[in-house]
């Protein structure tokens, strides 16, 4: 059963947090004892319970009636598994929304049918294309506050198929909802006999996601395995994460960033030998010759070699309070390989309210820039576009340890 990792967005009220809990409720993935505290809290026995409590994590946040962290969510149909990170809404949590869609492989934007497109579903639309995204539902919500209405349900369709062209979704699908009533979350509803597609949960059960198993093999070097007892006085394993693509006993390999070259001879998985494995397992490859390699040295195959330069452009999404400082040494953490780095450049900036690009000196907490780096070794990745896993990397302030910024590597 394969998992679907994907992200709500929309704006501030339009309903994510009662979406989601309706989903999870609908679809009985709500444990006993959490629908015990939910009733609990109903004033009295006729009132609904407040599905928004059930993603709602911190009392501050609920007191101020918004979501500010993104708040992780898992459940599970007879059909898939699912991975639900719930965005916050307002324009300054920009960050957050970033956080949770760098791993989503499909993004639910939801829309007030009272309010139609707004700036903040244009902001959605825009990071979560910008993040990769390629699968898009657009929930116009409240449904039921404008009557079912077939008419606005189509005027808000067309309004965003407007904008559509300037995204690199390549599906998107328009299903109108009640999160509050249930309306075409988990059942078909009577309500809107205009509407010919699926559920939300049906096109979440069935939306095809590509594999990682046919992108480029990429593993990065997690842990060196040297026993050194008697009994494996000869062993030396090399354990990590399959990132993408697959891996075979007899593929000619090149280990990064020393350059040499080797051939695959054993793989463990789970303490047995194995003839091949893909993207996600975790596993343990031997190679043909003894080379020194460290944790966060990378293993390809010599027919799929990642880019290397020690100048590579990237997307960048600053986290930090404080700007970023041209200049200034920052460390550059790529999974388990890190490099000193600068900001050579900042090329320009993304506009994200008015979708167009301006010059920027200065990026701030939030803003979406394109820049230059220059680091002090050469790097060894993929850009985003092609392949998400060794396309991305964060920048760390040396001094404070905090994370500053996100970077999506660009060809």
């Amino acid at each position: 059963m394969n998992t679907l990792k994907f992200i709500t967005a929309g704006n501030v009220d339009d309903g994510k947090s009662t979406l989601i809990g309706r989903l999870l409720y609908d679809s009985n993935s709500i444990h006993t004892d959490q629908l015990g505290v939910l009733e609990k809290r109903k004033s009295n026995e006729d009132d609904e319970i407040d599905l928004s409590l059930i993603t709602d994590g911190l009392r501050a946040e609920r007191e101020q009636g918004i979501t500010i962290d993104v708040a992780y969510k898992y459940f599970s149909t007879a059909k898939r598994k699912f991975i639900i990170a719930d965005a916050p809404g307002h324009e300054q949590y920009t960050r957050n929304m970033i956080t949770g869609a760098s791993n989503s492989e499909l993004i639910i934007i939801l829309v007030d049918a009272r309010k139609g497109i707004t700036s903040q579903t244009k902001r959605h639309a825009s990071i979560g294309s910008l993040m990769g995204i390629k699968k898009a539902i657009i929930a116009i919500n409240k449904i039921d506050l404008v009557d079912y209405s077939q008419d606005i349900f189509e005027k808000i369709k067309n309004d965003f198929q407007q904008i559509q062209d300037q995204l690199n979704y390549d599906e998107v699908t328009f299903i109108p909802v009640s999160a509050l009533v249930g309306d075409n979350i988990v059942e078909k509803s009577a309500k809107t006999p205009w509407y010919n597609g699926e559920t939300l949960l049906h096109q979440l059960e069935t939306v095809s996601i590509e594999t990682d198993k046919n992108l480029a093999a990429r593993f990065q070097v997690q842990w060196v395995i040297r026993p050194k007892d008697e009994e494996h006085h000869d062993y030396r394993g090399y354990a990590g994460q399959i990132l993408s693509g697959v891996y075979k006993v007899g593929d000619s390999i090149k280990v990064y960033p020393s350059n040499i070259e080797s051939k695959i001879v054993k793989i463990e998985r789970h303490l047995e030998e194995v003839q091949h494995a893909e993207a996600g397992e975790n596993v343990v490859i031997h190679l043909e010759n003894n080379i020194d390699i460290s944790r966060g040295d990378s293993i390809v195959k010599t027919s799929e070699e990642p880019q290397t330069t020690n100048e590579p452009k990237a997307w960048i999404c600053w986290l930090d309070n404080n700007a970023l400082q041209q200049g200034k040494t920052y460390v550059l953490q790529h999974r388990f390989h890190s490099v000193r780095a600068k900001i050579k450049a900042i090329d320009q900036q993304w506009d994200i309210n008015n979708w167009e690009f301006i010059p920027s000196e200065e990026i701030k907490l939030n803003d979406i820039g394109q820049v230059v780096l220059k680091t002090n070794q050469p790097l060894f990745f993929d850009s985003f576009k092609e392949n998400i896993h060794t396309g991305n990397a964060i920048l760390i302030d040396e001094t404070t340890k905090n994370t500053v910024a996100a970077l999506m590597f660009i060809d």
